[in-house]
Parts: C-alpha cells; sequence; structure tokens
C-alpha cells in the first residue's frame, strides 16, 4: 500500500486539492470527514467528549456543538490535548480500516489521507510514504478560512498558531503546490503530482 499524506494548514486548500485527485481516480481518506463522523449524535466519542467536556457543549438535540467546542479548546492548549487525546486514537483506528478496505476492493495505485494535523501527531509516521504540503500566502488563508469557516480573523489566526509552523510543513514535505491561484492552476499543479506518484509507485513495483 502507497500512502500519500496530504495536509497544509487551515484555509490553504487541502479539500480542494483532495477533490482535485479524487477526479482522477485516487481514493481520499479525509481525517477531518472521519472526525465529524465520529462524533457526531449518539456516537461513543460523543458520549465520551460530553463526560470530558460537560453537556454545555451539546445542542438541545444531543448533537455536538462545534463552535463552541472549537472556541473552547482553541482558546486552552490542554483543554485541545484533551479533545485530541479522544479523538486521534479513534480516526486513527477508522482511516486504517478505510485504507485496508480500499486496498481490497479498489486496489489503488496509491491512496492519499487529507491530515491537518500530520506533523503534530506523530502516529501517522511509520504509515506515510510521502508527503504533499498544500501552501498559499498568509493573507488568502486567513480569508478562505474566514468564508469557509464563517470565522472571525481572530479565530483563524489562533488555529492557525495552534498548528505546526509553515516552515516546519515545507521542509518536511516531499511535494509542494502553492495554491494562491485558480482552480485552473491548482488542477494542473495536481496533475503533475499525481503523474510523478504513478511513476514512484511503478518502479517500487
Amino acid at each position: 500500500m502507497f500512502i500519500v499524506a496530504l495536509t497544509g494548514g487551515i484555509g490553504s486548500g487541502k479539500s480542494a486539492a483532495a477533490e482535485q485527485f479524487a477526479w482522477l481516480g485516487v481514493p481520499i481518506v479525509d481525517t477531518d470527514a472521519i472526525a465529524h463522523h465520529l462524533t457526531s449524535k449518539g456516537s461513543p466519542v460523543l458520549t465520551q467528549i460530553s463526560q470530558t467536556f460537560g453537556t454545555d457543549f451539546l445542542t438541545q438535540d444531543g448533537s455536538l456543538n462545534r463552535s463552541k467546542l472549537r472556541s473552547h479548546i482553541f482558546g486552552d492548549t490542554e483543554e485541545r490535548f484533551k479533545l485530541e487525546a479522544l479523538l486521534h486514537p479513534a480516526i486513527y483506528s477508522y482511516v486504517l480500516e478505510k485504507l485496508n478496505e480500499n486496498e481490497r476492493n479498489l486496489k489503488p495505485i496509491y491512496q492519499i489521507v487529507v491530515l491537518p494535523l500530520l506533523f503534530e501527531n506523530p502516529r501517522y509516521d511509520a504509515l506515510i510514504n510521502k508527503i504533499v504540503v498544500i501552501d498559499c500566502d498568509e493573507a488568502k488563508q486567513i480569508n478562505r478560512a474566514m468564508t469557509r469557516s464563517k470565522l472571525s480573523e481572530m479565530q483563524v489566526k489562533a488555529i492557525m498558531e495552534s498548528q505546526v509552523k509553515r516552515e516546519i510543513r515545507l521542509n518536511r514535505a516531499d511535494e509542494v503546490i502553492v495554491n494562491n491561484g485558480s482552480i485552473e492552476e491548482l488542477h494542473v499543479n495536481v496533475i503533475n503530482i499525481h503523474e510523478k506518484f504513478i511513476k514512484t509507485c511503478v518502479v517500487r513495483k
């Protein structure tokens, strides 16, 4: 199994890049989507969250109040670590399950795991063969995150501060996609990297 990690800071364009890879037929395992699924109403993980943080972080119908919890943890590092201790092991198990399922059913040349917190979470180190970093100017990053997630500039900057520094991401990347332009430019960049990975996988075989 050849596994590529797709990572980048908030607002860099990870989801847009993942969509382009998916269009090329690459299976995508998205840890943000998995986290959303694992914390859905009635889930065991949501029960653990409510026991740890209190029922104040649930809505009236028993769903997770995501915006309230997000504001809470990004204002308190210790509380964020508590949440990660609940989420990360469950997400990792689910990722392995999906990768193995894709390998059995699809037999892909390679797969992508979208990992916003790749460098903050060393449990993935042994799993990943290559790292692709989506990068963009900080001003674009902030504007995209504010528009997409309906966050204030202060909230976006707090999230950015909690993530690994941009320089570290770039230094550890095997491939960097600069995403300052149009979706057409992103598409071309993704195709170029996709072709590199196809060649790499053929050589490995």
